[in-house]
């Protein structure tokens, strides 16, 4: 039978496509730029027909429907990375958390969580017969091997990228065609702090190195440093926008690299069009599973790794807290842990922490004498290489606990280093700094807090984050 034939006999509006899904089904789905909102629209359109049905999904750049009161005994979200629309939900037990590291979730799906049904978003097929993945690579193409059935939103907008990214329509239960825009994740104005984190993660990337760099305001600041850098390389679990610009430049070329040498290689794109139309159709722009990406033995196997993170708090031990407050979800432990060994086992490696001194609108330090009472450790001490903010660079690796402590404290808020010093002087005996030092800390201090009164109290001030 011809591949057209094919995908005409299995060519369904979406309300035909849901009545596969049975009650006690547990459904995984694609995430981010790729998930199938029109197949998930259709199920929350019909949902007193289902009971107690499992969607597992990962991060949602929109809304998380499967969270509202009147689903209850219909439907549960088990989310793999908290978003900003289910965070409540996961706090108040409304929906459930399952923790791993990225590289380790298609296994965790497969043997543990063990869905029946996968619904996911791909490409209109091409003169063969096989769809793309597009954006989302990831976990998500390995659930259609396994799962029973396999629902595929078919879209137009979706782009057609290389790697291991494609399948042929033979292997899919049910299409639904339905074009709509992708999400995106535009870039944002890089703050000056930004710029200034940006600027030191930069000093420690040389030329020919092979960078994992994320999204965000923080890697968009290191890629704008990055123009006098050359032959440099990418392998990162996702990337966004500014990346696009230093690869049609030719400063990121991959020639360097080790293992797919002269291609990009992802997990996952999550950003505007400008990234969709730059990897679409595209050879040197590989997406392949985040078990592959993600995993520290291949990620090692390029020379001079650099990744570069982010987090939400780092103890004067420098264990790294990145995916709660407290009790509280914020996100995942996603890929920090991968890469962060990954580029340790990197002949010439190096792993870097990134984040602003402080939170809150400038009212709560980052660095900490210790970590929020109930917070998880993302990356454990001894994993933890450079920690990077707007005062410069703190190197962990080969240090005592004492010599962490005072380059921590060196890279905190001006305004909070006395505070550090003291509880560094109770638990140590002694004093981190000399007295010279301490008293310019405290002049410091005395100004910074002047001009943090003076923007709370501006009628132009923004809220606290």
């Amino acid at each position: 039978m011809d591949w057209r034939e094919i995908y005409e006999s299995k060519l369904v509006t979406a309300e035909e496509a849901i009545k596969s899904i049975h009650d006690n089904d547990k459904v995984v789905t694609g995430f981010a730029c790729g998930e199938p909102f029109a197949i998930e629209r259709a199920l929350i359109e019909h949902y007193e027909d289902y009971h107690n049905v499992e969607i597992v999904n990962m991060l949602t750049l929109g809304d998380s429907p499967w969270c509202r009161p009147e689903m209850k005994g219909h439907f549960t979200l088990n989310c793999l990375f908290a978003s900003p629309s289910n965070r409540k939900a996961i706090s108040s037990g409304v929906s459930e958390f399952t923790t791993s590291h990225f590289y380790e979730i298609p296994e965790m799906i497969k043997n543990y969580i063990c869905p029946r049904v996968s619904i996911v978003m791909v490409s209109p097929p091409d003169e063969h017969g096989y769809v793309s993945f597009g954006t989302t690579v990831d976990y998500t193409k390995g659930t259609t091997d396994y799962c029973e059935v396999v629902i595929a939103q078919v879209n137009k907008y979706m782009p057609r990228t290389f790697g291991n990214s494609i399948k042929h329509v033979r292997d899919f239960t049910y299409f639904v065609e339905c074009d709509e825009k992708l999400p995106e994740v535009k870039s944002v104005e890089i703050s000056d702090t930004e710029m200034k984190i940006g600027k030191y993660c930069a000093s420690l990337i040389h030329d020919g190195d092979c960078l994992q760099l994320g999204i965000g305001g923080i890697p968009n600041a290191v890629c704008a440093q990055l123009w006098d850098k050359k032959d440099l390389g990418i392998h990162s679990e996702l990337v966004g926008d500014g990346v696009v610009d230093l690869l049609e430049a030719g400063v990121i070329n991959n020639k360097k690299k080790q293992t797919n040498a002269y291609r990009t290689v992802i997990g996952a794109a999550f950003g505007s069009e400008k990234l969709n139309n730059y990897i679409n159709n595209n050879p040197s722009v590989e997406l392949h599973p985040i078990d592959y990406v993600n995993n520290p033995i291949e990620i090692a196997k390029n020379d001079n790794m650099v990744s570069i993170n982010s987090c939400l708090q780092v103890d004067l031990l420098g264990q790294v807290v990145s995916d709660t407050v407290g009790l509280n979800q914020f996100s995942a432990v996603g890929g920090q842990v991968d890469f962060v060994r990954g580029a340790t086992m990197s002949k010439g490696g190096r792993s870097i922490i990134a984040m602003p001194s402080t939170a809150k609108g400038g009212m709560i330090s980052r660095i900490v004498d210790k970590i929020t009472e109930g917070s998880a450790v993302t990356t454990p001490r001894n994993d933890v290489n450079y920690v990077v903010t707007e005062y410069g660079i703190a190197q962990l690796k080969g240090k005592t606990l004492k010599e962490r402590a005072r380059a921590l404290i060196s890279i905190a808020h001006p305004k909070f280093r006395p505070v550090l010093a003291i509880e560094y002087m109770k638990r140590y005996n002694e004093e981190p700094f000399t007295k010279d030092e301490v008293m310019e800390y405290i002049s410091n201090t005395k100004e910074q807090i002047k001009e943090d009164v003076k923007n709370i109290l501006s009628p132009s001030s923004k809220s606290c984050e």
